[in-house]
């Protein structure tokens, strides 16, 4: 009978080469895996048993809070995905359809006051390549709903002309972004004053008095850059580059975007991720509320 480790080692190959997934996805599904297989005392594919399962869900649970249960429910849907690769290379194991999702607490979505934002978006006012390019970074979040590590990947050669801008997503789904007028601007006047020929949009810039390029910009350092920018800003609670992200679904929602619309241009996979952010933007049920609430007090 095959040895666990080695079915493992091939299962995640698959992911890498026949399903294009990014080294950090391969790397958090071997993670899980491993950790399923030495707490499970697995040593072949013929030990991955519902009871397996069951008890290493038990397991995971009595590990709580240390262990969260959206946590949890990514390891559920990691051995899923493992039990369907395994059926698909006809190997006798239990059905991933027997193996049930936990029910997870809906996730609460944080966005900022809409005066919060606009004081965001021009706190950048100074000339100097450092704000320019800040300044350009912070609309483009907003303006896109691209994640951080989107926008790091995008290079210089975007066409500014058309304000659209193809991206490459997770599971290297192609999807298109726009870019506001006021977006453009910005971007152009980065670029401008820019003097290095990094092929990079948006570059980590040295400390001297004159600035030089260093290279691509890393999602840590724009996350540092986005919560400095909110302290600027007079923003009291914090303030992620994912915060503009739900920012940017929250304000077409609002406007009136049709939820299919949204998740196109934020890049999910399954409608039901985009749903998130409905029960901040139901007109309807506030309509409702002011139509009946109270309304026999009130005559």
């Amino acid at each position: 009978m095959a040895d666990i480790n080695t079915i493992i080692k091939d299962y995640l190959d698959y992911l890498a080469i026949e399903k294009n997934r990014s080294p950090k996805t391969v790397a958090n599904y071997r993670r899980y895996l491993d950790r399923f297989a030495n707490s499970s005392k697995l040593e072949k594919v013929s030990d991955l048993t519902e009871n397996a399962i069951r008890e290493f869900r038990i397991t995971l649970a009595r590990a709580a809070p240390e262990i969260k249960k959206v946590t949890q429910a990514y390891y559920v849907i990691v051995i899923r995905s493992f039990l369907k690769y395994l059926a698909k290379r006809d190997f006798k194991v239990v059905s991933a359809d027997k193996i049930e999702l936990p029910k997870i607490p809906q996730r609460q979505i944080q966005i900022v006051e809409y005066g919060d934002l606009e004081r965001l978006l021009a706190v950048k006012k100074a000339k100097d390549v450092r704000a320019l390019r800040d300044r350009a970074m912070i609309h483009t979040l907003f303006s896109t709903g691209l994640r951080v590590s989107e926008m790091c990947s995008l290079d210089r050669d975007v066409n500014l002309t058309r304000g659209e801008i193809t991206i490459r997503g997770k599971g290297g789904k192609l999807r298109v972004v726009f870019l506001s007028p006021e977006t453009i601007e910005a971007i152009k006047d980065y670029l401008e004053k820019r003097g290095d020929i990094e092929r990079a949009l948006f570059i980590s810039l040295s400390k001297d008095k004159n600035p030089k390029a260093i290279g691509r910009i890393t999602t840590r350092s724009v996350e540092r850059i986005i919560h400095q920018a909110a302290a600027e800003a007079g923003i009291p609670r914090k303030v992620t580059p994912h915060t503009l992200r739900h920012q940017f679904a929250t304000d077409l929602l609002v406007n009136g975007a049709d939820l299919r619309s949204v998740q196109e241009l934020l890049g999910h996979s399954s409608i039901s991720t985009t749903q998130i952010y409905t029960h901040l933007t139901n007109k309807e049920l506030k309509e409702v509320h002011r139509a009946f609430h109270g309304k026999r007090r009130k005559e």
